[in-house]
């Protein structure tokens, strides 16, 4: 009898244990609003989406997008600069609380972290130079394609082994633009909107879109189980999709609006 009694106390003591432990774990959401500041994982290497001006200073779609988020909920803004391989990993540690950053929703992405709704579209390109004639898979055979390493981009053309395509990784955007304006590399996968800049400062580079890779929507993203900042940052993108804000912000820095029927 005395046995059965400390085996019942001793499971008892361990699942109040456990409950304790759950509770005590605090949710992101009233840490975000406790502390009054959202720490945002933004590349800002990656124009028009993240960038700086002359005054360096933050600015672009995505920019934007975070600036409007923490002024609707009174919030300090903070930017924690990432790369395309490091966005994912900056939530996981707890570097930063959310990520808006160009992060296109992917079912292997959705196994690590959870997204929100879209709150923008990219399409996702092979681009040239425009004086190469590129029109379908085929013909980028035997050509080296820069890709940003990390990114939805390198990911689908490394599984494109049938394509038996040549890459080129590099750490980021920025070096993946400047690799195609020097010369290293005559093609780029990226998005539309990157390809249309390259060769704007120097016309003899200019690159446009060749093939399609995929069109994506692009999401909030965060750690996994935390359903109440999901919900909060899912209506707050509803309401500003509505209104046209969101569309606003990608008109101003992409050139077109988004899609009808994300714009609702």
């Amino acid at each position: 009898m005395m046995k059965r009694s400390f085996y019942t106390v001793a499971v008892a003591t361990v699942c109040m244990a456990a409950l304790g432990s759950v509770a005590a774990r605090a949710d992101l959401l009233d840490d975000v609003m406790k502390a009054r500041k959202v720490r945002i994982a933004t590349d800002l290497a990656i124009p028009p989406s993240g960038m700086v001006d002359g005054n360096m200073k933050p600015t672009g779609s995505d920019v934007e997008t975070a600036q409007l988020l923490a002024k609707d909920w009174g919030l300090e803004l903070e930017f924690v600069q990432t790369t395309g391989a490091t966005r994912i990993p900056n939530v996981q540690t707890n570097k930063a609380d959310i990520i808006i950053s160009t992060l296109s929703v992917t079912p292997e992405r959705a196994k690590v972290i959870d997204f929100t709704k879209a709150y923008a579209a990219l399409q996702s390109v092979v681009g040239c130079l425009k004086s190469l004639e590129v029109k379908n898979w085929e013909d980028l055979k035997g050509k080296t394609i820069a890709v940003s390493r990390g990114t939805t981009q390198d990911t689908e053309l490394t599984n494109m082994k049938d394509r038996n395509l040549t890459l080129a990784r590099f750490d980021d955007d920025a070096t993946m633009v400047t690799a195609a304006l020097s010369g290293q590399a005559d093609c780029v996968a990226t998005s539309a909107t990157i390809v249309n800049q390259i060769g704007v400062k120097n016309a003899a580079r200019a690159f446009e879109p060749k093939v399609v890779i995929r069109n994506f929507d692009l999401a909030i993203g965060l750690r996994k189980g935390e359903p109440r900042l999901t919900e909060k940052l899912n209506e707050w993108i509803t309401t500003n999709l509505k209104n046209g804000k969101l569309n606003e912000i990608y008109k101003k820095f992409h050139g077109s609006e988004l899609p009808a029927d994300m714009r609702g």
